[in-house]
């Protein structure tokens, strides 16, 4: 009935999807609570802030949306339905905040609700999640404008 879903987490990016002007692709999910008064923040594995899943669409996956869905399950072990596509959002770092590990990015988010929790994720060892309401998300966000962004076209309550 439900397809099987890899505890291993993807790692590197041989598969990496890039734009035509040579940006690299990532997808990822805005989860909001069925009531949409909740959203769902993990740890980011990095700088330890709070963040939404998100992460590089690769070139096996037929779309931005599987691509999110995966990255849902790997960094926050949620299975979710997508309800909107949310576009594109331009990668808003300055230019001197762009590295070789860490290149320019072009953004695509899609609005999910989360149908379940797993105990166990791939990347559960080292991230967290934790649901918050709009003003602690926006407040967590606050220097990952792109990710705000995503938030503020989401439907999620005010």
């Amino acid at each position: 009935m439900s397809e099987t879903r890899s505890m291993e987490a993807r790692t590197g990016r041989t598969n990496q999807r890039y734009g035509s002007k040579g940006e690299r692709l990532v997808a990822g999910v805005v989860p909001l609570s069925a009531d949409k008064t909740k959203v769902l923040m993990i740890q980011s594995s990095g700088r330890g802030g709070w963040v939404l899943p998100k992460g590089g669409w690769e070139t096996d996956e037929g779309s931005a949306q599987q691509a999110a869905c995966r990255e849902a399950w790997e960094e926050g072990g949620i299975i979710c339905t997508v309800h909107k596509d949310l576009g594109l959002i331009p990668d808003m770092r300055p230019s001197s905040l762009l590295t070789s590990n860490a290149p320019k990015a072009s953004y695509q988010f899609f609005e999910v609700t989360v149908d379940r929790e797993e105990e166990q994720w791939p990347e559960m060892h080292k991230r967290r999640r934790q649901w918050v309401s709009y003003a602690q998300a926006a407040d967590a966000l606050a220097n990952r404008p792109e990710l705000l962004e995503a938030l503020n076209r989401s439907s999620m309550r005010r």
